[in-house]
């Protein structure tokens, strides 16, 4: 049997559930803030995959862009290619005339002006 001056502590079942029940709501709020946690770290998550998926097709409609500019790129110089190689056949052409009416005028200078053929 305790002595007068000491203090005996005996819960009753109601303290002893009371006290229960407040580990209990702890606990609950713990696994909510921890849930709350995880919650925002997915929401970040998926809001950085969202800005990777546009980068990624942000960049995909570039290297399109690119493509098209070099394929219009090939296409302009093949015209300009084209157009080189007519001036060219043209100048040609050209030379060809000449050369022909130089030939014809030293043909023409052979012959004497009393000769009749």
């Amino acid at each position: 049997m305790p002595y007068a001056d000491q203090v005996v502590n005996v819960k009753t079942p109601d303290e002893d559930l009371r006290e229960q029940a407040e580990l209990a709501r702890r606990k609950a709020e713990e696994d909510r803030v921890l849930a709350e946690s995880l919650r925002t770290s997915a929401e970040q998550n998926r809001t950085q995959a969202e800005e990777a998926r546009s980068a990624a097709e942000d960049a995909r409609h570039a290297a399109e862009e690119a493509r098209h500019a070099a394929e219009a790129a090939r296409h302009a110089t093949i015209a300009a290619v084209s157009a080189t190689a007519d001036s060219l056949s043209a100048t040609l052409e050209q030379m060809k005339f000449l050369e022909e009416a130089r030939n014809t005028i030293r043909e023409l200078k052979k012959v004497k002006p009393n000769d009749i053929n």
